[in-house]
């Protein structure tokens, strides 16, 4: 207050802010008013996008003409592996957008290299993104059928496979290396098995069918896994197995061969004779035991049998599950159901406001039932019927 020129304050607002002078025991302290600060932003400023964003990604594969769909690309990498990403991101817009990505391609790649780079990129993304080896198979599948340009070195398909037979032919080499070369030799024997269950191949007379040489190609792939023993080829042979086992059965035993028995057998050699940790061992007997059950596929009665609990083992497999006052879970299934569900109905505490006409249940207004939901959420409607699932699997054990 002494030294009022050392406050930020202009000579206008101080002309604004002090009164008239009436004596030294009147005056009234001056108000500091803070300056005014000009802003550097832009109402016309060009819009902000995060980094690695790439703002003609939306615009690309929804409202651009066909001619403009890859305008704000500049090679063909870029527009593949935009979209790439952004079906790794969101798999859900596959049936909506692969149509438009396959017809730009068919505007785009119209030279050999383009389709080699093509395949490069689609065969890294799916061998190198986790959880994308899925997706990666359902667009191979949809681009060896609808991509037009089919040089001589060979089609989408064709020369998908033999980048794949590339690193196929390194399998006893990358089942003895390093833990990151086994690691991306396990992503693509994942890959391969995904491509084998959704590579759809169209003989002459309109049958489709697998691929032969993936089949046999599977085959080759486990025993190189179980050649070499350790956890992580182990783990990788089990989900191949679950992921294949029951379709690559059925398709040996189509031929006569008893392949599956042959692994079966060398699964039971490993949990016997190999150094593997306790966890895998406990991992290949389960995989044992769900061949044993069919891998778990379950035939359903004939048309003109009536179902019954004896002769149908999905009989209560759609039957709701309750619980007694003590919590214990109970369904149709149970030898004292009809006990138990009349003492479940006896139970006046389930519903206390409950008459027939339904006249005194609360309604609109009531401030609890105004609070919930209409529905439940899916992640929630996902793990409570798991809970379910394994708690009725519990106790049948």
């Amino acid at each position: 207050s002494e030294h009022p020129q050392q406050i930020g304050i202009s000579t206008g607002s101080q002309d604004k802010a002090s009164v008239p002078d009436s004596g030294p025991e009147m005056a009234e302290p001056r108000v500091a008013v803070a300056p005014v600060v000009t802003s550097k932003l832009s109402a016309k400023a060009p819009e902000f996008y995060p980094s690695g964003y790439s703002p003609n990604f939306n615009q690309t594969f929804t409202d651009s003409p066909f001619d403009d769909r890859y305008d704000g690309y500049l090679t063909l990498a870029e527009y593949v592996q935009d979209f790439l990403n952004h079906l790794t991101e969101q798999p859900g817009c596959f049936e909506t957008e692969i149509e438009q990505f396959a017809e730009a391609l068919n505007g785009w790649v119209t030279a050999d290299e383009d389709l080699q780079e093509l395949v490069e990129l689609v065969y890294q993304q799916a061998t190198s993104v986790p959880n994308f080896s899925y997706m990666g198979a359902r667009l191979c599948n949809y681009l060896s059928h609808h991509l037009t340009i089919s040089p001589q070195s060979g089609n989408f398909r064709q020369l998908l496979l033999q980048r794949c037979r590339t690193e196929y032919e390194n399998r006893d080499e990358a089942t003895k290396g390093d833990e990151t070369t086994r690691k991306q030799f396990h992503a693509f024997v994942l890959f391969l098995a995904e491509l084998y269950l959704n590579l759809e191949i169209k003989g002459t007379k309109g049958q489709v069918t697998r691929a032969e040489i993936l089949q046999e190609g599977l085959r080759e792939l486990l025993n190189a896994l179980f050649s070499n023993p350790v956890d992580s080829n182990l783990i990788c042979a089990v989900k191949l197995l679950k992921l294949t086992g029951s379709v690559l059965e059925d398709a040996w035993k189509e031929k006569g061969k008893n392949d599956m028995e042959e692994v079966i057998q060398r699964i039971e050699n490993v949990v016997l004779d190999a150094n593997c940790s306790r966890d895998v061992k406990h991992m290949l007997l389960k995989l044992v035991e769900l061949r044993s059950s069919n891998w778990g596929r379950v035939h359903g009665t004939s048309p003109t049998t009536e179902a019954t609990p004896e002769n149908d083992p999905n009989y209560f497999m759609n039957e709701p599950t309750f619980y007694t006052s003590d919590g214990v879970p109970f369904t149709a299934a149970d030898p004292d159901y009809q006990e138990k569900y009349q003492e479940l109905l006896e139970r006046e505490d389930l519903f206390p406001d409950y008459e027939e006409n339904g006249t005194d249940l609360p309604g609109a207004g009531d401030p609890y039932f105004d609070d919930l939901d209409d529905g439940m959420d899916p992640e929630i409607e996902e793990a409570y019927e798991k809970f379910c699932l394994e708690s009725e699997h519990k106790r049948k054990e």
